[in-house]
C-alpha cells in the first residue's frame, strides 16, 4: 500500500483593504463607519432604558409601602448581626491584651456580688427589683 500524501489545498485570500470599498478619498482622514439602522436601535434602547429608570423610584416605593414590616425586621437582624460580630471582635482584641481579660473577670465577679447582696438576699430588696423590673417593661413595651 502505497501512502498518498495529500498536498494541502491552497486557497487564496483576499485581504480587507481589497474587499472592502475605498473609504477614505483623502490622505489623513478618518470615516466611522455605521450601519444605517443602528443609531434608531440605541435610541430605542434608550428610551426603554429612561422610562424604566422614570419608574425605578415609584416601583421601589410601592414594594417597599407593601413590605415595610418584613423589610424592617430583616434590616434590624442584619444590623444586630453585624454590630455581634463588631462587639466579638473588639472583646476578641481586649482579650489580647495582656491583663485585660483578668481585670474583666474580676469586675464580672464584683458586679455580680453587688447584685446579688443588693437585690437578691432579702425580700424586701426582691420586690423592690420586681417593681424596677415591670417598671421598665412597661416603659419600654409602652403602657404605663
Amino acid at each position: 500500500m502505497e501512502a498518498e500524501m495529500q498536498e494541502p489545498e491552497i486557497m487564496e485570500t483576499k485581504s480587507p483593504e481589497a474587499t472592502m470599498p475605498e473609504i477614505n478619498n483623502q490622505t489623513g482622514t478618518i470615516t466611522r463607519v455605521q450601519p444605517a439602522g443602528s443609531q434608531d436601535e440605541w435610541l430605542k434602547y434608550g428610551e426603554k432604558l429612561s422610562s424604566i429608570l422614570a419608574t425605578l423610584p415609584e416601583y421601589a416605593g410601592n414594594i417597599f409601602n407593601q413590605y415595610k414590616q418584613p423589610l424592617i425586621v430583616f434590616g434590624l437582624i442584619v444590623a444586630s448581626i453585624v454590630t455581634l460580630r463588631v462587639v466579638l471582635a473588639i472583646l476578641d482584641a481586649l482579650n489580647d491584651i495582656p491583663l485585660v481579660a483578668p481585670t474583666f473577670e474580676l469586675i464580672g465577679i464584683g458586679y455580680s456580688v453587688w447584685f446579688i447582696y443588693r437585690y437578691l438576699l432579702k425580700a424586701s430588696s426582691r420586690d423592690e427589683l420586681t417593681s424596677e423590673i415591670s417598671t421598665l417593661k412597661n416603659q419600654v413595651v409602652g403602657k404605663e
